[in-house]
């Protein structure tokens, strides 16, 4: 699994704007259009606000989760600190309420810990089903118009 530093030193693509490998045509769980996760933090492995994968994503980044305290600390006492800043990389910290693309065996470590963050479903990527069931995640999801 990637951590938040790996993730920063991914190359840029030709045009220096996303993270090579970016797709913008997934499918989201519940079989729509993937919708974006956040701008503000900009995430997604690809770095487009997205929580598409692909074949260079080896953490699968696919859940939009929305932070919480819990999950947080969960995370970094699992050694993933995503709450600290890292100023030299361009990572302004996780705050609760922040959007976030999560690798889902990530999320679902955390929900079998009792710890898992709300997600949005729509802008979860499909295959975040390889490692998570749909009753699970749907369990957590924000309810959104």
């Amino acid at each position: 699994m990637l951590n938040i530093m790996e993730f920063y030193e991914m190359p840029l693509d030709s045009t220096g704007g996303k993270r090579m490998g970016g797709g913008s045509h997934s499918l989201n769980v519940l079989g729509g259009m993937l919708e974006s996760c956040s701008f503000d933090p900009l995430t997604g492995f690809h770095r487009d606000g997205c929580c598409a994968t692909g074949p260079d994503d080896v953490g699968s980044h696919t859940v939009c989760a929305v932070m919480t305290k819990d999950f947080l600390t969960f995370s970094r006492m699992r050694g993933n600190d995503l709450s600290t800043p890292v100023p030299g990389y361009g990572f302004p910290g996780l705050q609760p309420g922040d959007r976030w693309c999560l690798c889902a065996p990530r999320w679902q470590e955390a929900f079998e810990a009792g710890a898992a963050p709300h997600v949005m479903l729509q802008a979860t990527e499909a295959s975040a089903l390889d490692y998570c069931s749909i009753a699970d995640l749907t369990r957590y999801a924000i309810k959104t118009d």
